[in-house]
Order: C-alpha cells, then structure tokens, then sequence
C-alpha cells in the first residue's frame, strides 16, 4: 500500500484537484443549486428522515393517548353520571309536576261534589283481551272499596265500575266493557237512555247510550253525562261524547255512539267513589 501511494500519489493529488475544479465549476453553472453527489445523496436520504419524522409523531400520539386514557375515561364516567343525575331530576320534577296538576283537579272535584268519598289507587294491570276491557288496581276490600263502586280520573271523568274485590287489588269494568250498564243523559236535550258496552264497538274504543226516545235530538258532539237513575251510580260523572245517532236493524230502537272521555291505555291513577250522596 505505501508502494502505491509513493508511486501513484502524484496522480492522486491530481485527480483530487480535478474533482474539487469539477464541482466547483459545476456549482457555479448550476447557479446555487445542489451538486449532483449531494442531490443523490439527499434524494435517497429524504424519504427516509420523513418516515423517521411520521413514526415520532405517531409513537408521540399513541404515549399521549396511553398516559391520558385512564383521565379521559374517568372524566367520561364522571359525565356519564351527571347526565343520568340530570335526566333523573327531570323526570322527578315533571312527576312532580303532574302529581300537582291532578291534586288540583281532584281538589276541584271535591269542592263541586263534596259528598263523594275517594279513594286514590295505581293501575297495576290492564286487560289484553278481544272480549273484555278491564283495568287492575292495586287496592281492594280491606281500603274499603267494593264492587259497583264508580271509578273516576281527577276531574271526574268515568273510567268504569269495580266489578271485583280481593284483599289489595279490585277489578274495574271499564265503560266499553260489554258487561257496562250505567244510566245516561245527554243534558242538553235531557234525553235519557243506558249506556252499555258492545262486542262490536268495544275494538274501537266506543260504547252505546241505548233505549233513547224517538224524538231525541241528539248531534255530534253531544256530552254524555252519568244519570244517577236508579240511585247505584252517581250523577254528573262525565263519560265521552256523542260520534253519531243510529237506528238499530228492527227499526225500534235509536243508540247514539259515544267516544269515551277517558284515555284508558294511559291511565295511571284513578280515585274509586266509596261513598256518595243520591241525587236524583
């Protein structure tokens, strides 16, 4: 090796200087521009120093995420708690709410007909039959209520009749029940009849105020009101109102259609009638 670098080093030394003459020439035709070694060397490095760059940014993203999720998850349950916290407020506040509404009206009620006695009950069940409309509630004798007690909403609006007791529950017939028969009047023209329920009309909602006199002059919209006739039901309990007046197939006796007042599918709680005065 020394052997070649004493006999070739002059030419060495030359080559050298010709290279140094070359890129400086070069660089000064290509007019700032990178020389042709660096542009390579640069070009095949780049790509690379920009992967490495990417992978710092992610592995930076992926420990940040790591040493914040355990707060992140913390703060989300804490949320989480708050909202049902929030939304449970909201739900006592509108029972509430309600609860106020319908004392109010029981306390109307009561000051127009102080002579009823009520009892407050929850429903607890209702019927899912084709044949029957029956409602469960959830006291019975040993509260004092007994069959053929009226069952009433807070403003007095009929929802049916007690037709069974047991210890802490009663069952109601409501008024589109088939077995319904209650007196009713309509007070505008005074035409008074007996409101039953019908298999037919029982899967519309509706019930029949039947056996009206031939010159009643019943019309739509018509309200019918409990008669008190035959001093088992009260008077005056509001029960829907008149759809349409009919002739029934022999010709010899008229029914108006009555669309009840009460909404039976979401009732919640009712007040059974215990006691009344008879008003004729």
């Amino acid at each position: 090796m020394k052997d070649f670098l004493r006999q070739n080093g002059i030419l060495l030394l030359v080559i050298a200087l010709l290279l140094s003459v070359l890129i400086g020439i070069s660089s000064a035709f290509l007019g700032g521009q990178a020389d042709p070694l660096s542009n390579m060397i640069n070009v095949v490095v780049t790509p690379i120093r920009s992967g490495i760059a990417s992978a710092a940014d992610w592995m930076e993203g992926v420990y940040t995420y790591v040493f914040h999720y355990g707060e992140l998850e913390a703060e989300i349950t804490e949320l989480r708690a708050q909202v049902a916290g929030l939304e449970e407020q909201v739900r006592q506040g509108e029972e509430a709410s309600r609860e106020n509404e319908q004392l109010r009206e029981l306390l109307a009620l009561q000051a127009r007909r102080r002579d009823f006695v009520f009892e407050s009950v929850k429903v607890t069940a209702r019927s899912t039959s084709n044949w029957e409309s029956t409602l469960t509630l959830s006291k019975g004798s040993t509260s004092g209520i007994q069959a053929g007690d009226c069952v009433v909403t807070a403003t007095g609006v009929l929802v049916g009749v007690v037709s069974e007791t047991g210890t802490n529950w009663s069952t109601v017939s409501t008024v589109i029940n088939t077995g319904t028969q209650i007196g009713g009047i309509v007070p505008r023209t005074y035409s008074a009849g007996v409101l039953e329920g019908d298999f037919s009309l029982m899967n519309e909602g509706r019930l029949k105020l039947n056996y009206l006199p031939q010159g009643a002059q019943l019309v739509s919209g018509d309200e019918v009101l409990t008669s008190g006739r035959g001093e088992v039901f009260p008077s005056g309990l509001v029960v829907g109102r008149v759809e349409g007046v009919f002739t029934d197939p022999s010709g010899q006796t008229r029914y108006a259609v009555v669309a009840p007042a009460v909404a039976l599918d979401s009732l919640i709680e009712v007040f059974v009638i215990k006691d009344f005065e008879i008003v004729e």
